[in-house]
C-alpha cells in the first residue's frame, strides 16, 4: 500500500509541473490529496451551493489553513438548472458537468484532479462520466486506491479525520424525480444536524414526502431508541411529520429511494 501513496506522491510532483488545482470537499479522500500536495504550489478549490452545509464549507478552510494551502470557494446554483431541480437518476452528472465546468474556467489550462477512488468505481456514480468529458483526472482511483487503504494511509499520517463518515451529496435524500428546492433541503440539513448533535455523527435523513427516513449504523440503533423522545421532538419542531429509522440501516453508496 505505502509503495502506491509513493508512486502516488510522485505522479502529483509531475502533474503540479503545469499548474494544479484539487477540488477539496473537506472528505477524507480530498484531504489525503491535499496532504499528499501539501509542499507544492497548488490550490485547493472548494464548491459553495445550497447542496453544501455551512459547517462542510467552515471544515474546508480550516483544514486548508492547517496545511497552509492556498484555497479558493466558488459558488454555483445548481437549482437554476432545471435538469438539476427535477432530479433525474443521472442528476450528478449534470451537477458535476456544472461544477467542474467552472472549475475549469478557474484553472485556465491548470492539471485538475478530484478525490473519487477506486471504489467509487464499482458503484452508481453518474458524475464519474462527465469528470471523464472535461478531463479531470482521479488520482485515487487510477492507482487503484480504495476507501481503506485511503484511511489507513491517512491514520498513518497524523490526518486527525482518518475516519470521517463519507458525507453524499444533500440532494441524495431525496427519491429520483422530487423537484427540489431550497426550502426542503435546507429542512433536511437542519434535520441530520441536530441528530448529529444527539451523537449520531454518520446518519443520512431522507425525505419522501411527509415521512423522514433515518439511516444510521446498526451499531447504534440501541441508542437510537433509547434516544426516541429526544429525536422526534427535535425533528417534529423542524417541520418534519412522521419520523422511521430504516431497519437495513446506513449503506455506502446506496441509490436515492425511487418510491
Amino acid at each position: 500500500m505505502q509503495n502506491k501513496f509513493t508512486q502516488l506522491k510522485n505522479y502529483l510532483i509531475k502533474l503540479n509541473e503545469q499548474g494544479l488545482c484539487l477540488a477539496f470537499s473537506g472528505g477524507i479522500d480530498s484531504t489525503v490529496l491535499l496532504y499528499l500536495c501539501r509542499d507544492l504550489n497548488f490550490t485547493a478549490v472548494t464548491f459553495k451551493s445550497v447542496f453544501q452545509t455551512e459547517e462542510e464549507i467552515a471544515e474546508t478552510i480550516n483544514i486548508c489553513k492547517f496545511y497552509r494551502v492556498k484555497h479558493q470557494i466558488i459558488e454555483y446554483f445548481p437549482l437554476e438548472d432545471d435538469i438539476i431541480k427535477n432530479n433525474p437518476k443521472d442528476r450528478c452528472y449534470h451537477c458535476k458537468k456544472l461544477m467542474f465546468s467552472k472549475l475549469k474556467d478557474f484553472a485556465d489550462g491548470k492539471s485538475i484532479i478530484d478525490g473519487t477512488n477506486a471504489d467509487d468505481l464499482k458503484v452508481y456514480r453518474p458524475g464519474v462520466k462527465a469528470l471523464k468529458e472535461l478531463g479531470i483526472i482521479s488520482p485515487l482511483a487510477e492507482f487503484g486506491i480504495t476507501k481503506d487503504e485511503i484511511r489507513t494511509f491517512a491514520q498513518s499520517v497524523g490526518i486527525k479525520i482518518f475516519d470521517k463518515p463519507s458525507t453524499p451529496c444533500i440532494a441524495t435524500r431525496f427519491p429520483y424525480g422530487t423537484c427540489l428546492d431550497e426550502g426542503s433541503i435546507n429542512k433536511v440539513k437542519e434535520g441530520e444536524k441536530a441528530l448529529k448533535e444527539l451523537g449520531f455523527n454518520s446518519c443520512r435523513l431522507r425525505l419522501h414526502n411527509d415521512i423522514a427516513r433515518i439511516e444510521i449504523p446498526e451499531r447504534d440503533f440501541d441508542s437510537f431508541l433509547k434516544k426516541k423522545n429526544k429525536i422526534t421532538g427535535s425533528l417534529k419542531s423542524i417541520g418534519f411529520r412522521y419520523i422511521t429509522l430504516d431497519m437495513e440501516a446506513i449503506r455506502s453508496g446506496f441509490k436515492e429511494a425511487s418510491i
